[in-house]
C-alpha cells in the first residue's frame, strides 16, 4: 500500500509539473512582430510587461518584410502577435486569429468590425506652413489655391511617395464629397498641382524640415513629423487638419493565427485598446496618436474625435488606388513633362 501510495504521489508530481511547464509557458512570453517606430516600442512593450509580467520579444523590420514573414511561418508561427496596418490584415484574414477584445465597445468610430484587428492608432495628412512666410491662418485645402502661395507649396510625386498618395487620396475624398473620381475634385487636384510652379520634392522628410527652416512656406506632410515639431517648442509652424476633413489610416494588433502563446497575444490587444494603453499613447509617444475617445492626449495632439473625418475602409482604399494613380499619372504628365 505505501509502494502504491508512492508511486500515485510520484505521477501526481510530473502530471502538476507538466501543466505548470504548459501554462508558464504561455503565462510570460510573447513574440511580438511590428515595423513600429522604436520609441513606440521603447514607452509601450516595458508598460505591457510591467502590468501583466509577460517577457516580450520584439521583432522589427520594414511593413514589407514583416507581413511576409508572418505569410511564410503560417505551419509554424514564430510570432504571436504582430502590431501593423490595418490594410495588411484584411487584405488576407487567413494568418490571423479571429479575436474582438473587450476593449472594443469604448472604441468608438474605430471598432474592430473585421472582426481580426484591434485598432489601436492612427495617422492622417495634414498641412504644415511656416507663420512667418504665410500672412493668414491656412484652415484647408481650398486654402492652398491663394495666389500667394503660387510655387511656395512642397509636395511629393503621389505615384511615388505614400505620404504623397494618403494627400492625393484626402484630396479627391475631400472635394469630391467621398467620390474620388468626381470631375470638380480632380479639377481642384489639377489646379493644386499646377500652383506647385512646376516643383516636385522627391524627398517626404525635406518637405516638412523645409517648412520648419524656410526653404518652403507650405509642405504636405503627415501628422507624426508635425508633432514632434510641436513637442519641441518650435512655435512658427502651423498644422492643419483640414476643415474639409481628414482620412485616418489606421493600424493595430493582430493575433496570429495558432499563436504558441495565443492568450498572452490576446492579453496584448487589450493593453493597446486600454483606456492606460491609450493614454500613454496620447501623452508619452510623440508620433503617435490614440483612437479611443476621452483618453489623455499630449497638447500638442489633435483629438481624432473632434475633427472631421472621412472615413473609408483599408480595402477600398486599396482597391481604388490603381486606377487613381493611373489617372494622376496621366495628369503630372501633362503638367511636369
Amino acid at each position: 500500500m505505501k509502494k502504491l501510495l508512492t508511486v500515485l504521489f510520484a505521477l501526481l508530481i510530473v502530471t502538476v509539473a507538466a501543466c505548470s511547464s504548459d501554462n508558464g509557458g504561455e503565462s510570460n512570453k510573447l513574440v511580438l512582430y511590428t515595423s513600429t517606430a522604436d520609441d513606440n516600442l521603447a514607452v509601450m512593450i516595458p508598460a505591457f510587461e510591467e502590468e501583466y509580467g509577460i517577457e516580450v520579444e520584439v521583432v522589427t523590420a520594414g511593413t514589407g518584410e514583416i507581413y511576409s514573414r508572418i505569410q511564410a511561418e503560417t505551419n509554424n508561427p514564430y510570432a504571436d502577435v504582430t502590431w501593423i496596418g490595418e490594410y495588411y490584415v484584411v487584405s488576407d484574414t487567413s494568418y490571423f486569429e479571429e479575436y474582438v477584445s473587450p476593449e472594443d465597445e469604448f472604441m468608438g468610430d474605430f471598432k474592430n468590425t473585421s472582426g481580426y484587428v484591434t485598432l489601436t492608432g492612427y495617422n492622417v495628412p495634414v498641412i504644415l506652413y511656416n507663420k512667418n512666410l504665410v500672412d493668414f491662418e491656412i484652415t484647408s485645402y481650398e486654402d492652398l489655391l491663394h495666389p500667394d502661395l503660387f510655387g511656395k507649396i512642397a509636395m511629393g510625386n503621389a505615384a511615388a511617395s505614400s505620404s504623397a498618395y494618403n494627400h492625393l487620396e484626402n484630396m479627391l475624398l475631400a472635394m469630391g464629397n467621398g467620390d474620388p473620381f468626381d470631375e470638380a475634385a480632380w479639377q481642384y487636384v489639377e489646379d493644386f498641382y499646377r500652383q506647385l510652379d512646376g516643383r516636385i520634392v522627391d524627398s517626404s522628410g525635406t518637405i516638412h524640415s523645409g517648412v520648419v527652416s524656410g526653404e518652403y512656406a507650405v509642405g504636405m506632410t503627415w501628422d507624426t513629423p508635425a508633432q514632434t515639431y510641436l513637442s519641441e517648442g518650435i512655435e512658427h509652424i502651423g498644422v492643419v487638419y483640414m476643415d474639409e476633413g481628414v482620412v485616418p489610416k489606421t493600424a493595430g494588433i493582430a493575433v496570429i493565427k495558432d499563436a504558441k502563446n495565443m492568450e498572452n497575444a490576446k492579453r496584448f490587444a487589450d493593453f493597446m485598446a486600454s483606456e492606460y494603453g491609450q493614454s500613454l499613447l496620447g501623452t508619452e509617444v510623440t508620433g503617435a496618436n490614440p483612437l479611443r475617445p476621452g483618453v489623455d492626449i499630449a497638447d500638442y495632439k489633435q483629438d481624432i474625435n473632434e475633427v472631421k473625418t472621412i472615413q473609408i475602409t483599408s480595402e477600398w482604399s486599396a482597391e481604388q488606388q490603381p486606377d487613381i494613380i493611373d489617372r494622376y499619372t496621366d495628369l503630372y504628365l501633362s503638367i511636369f513633362e
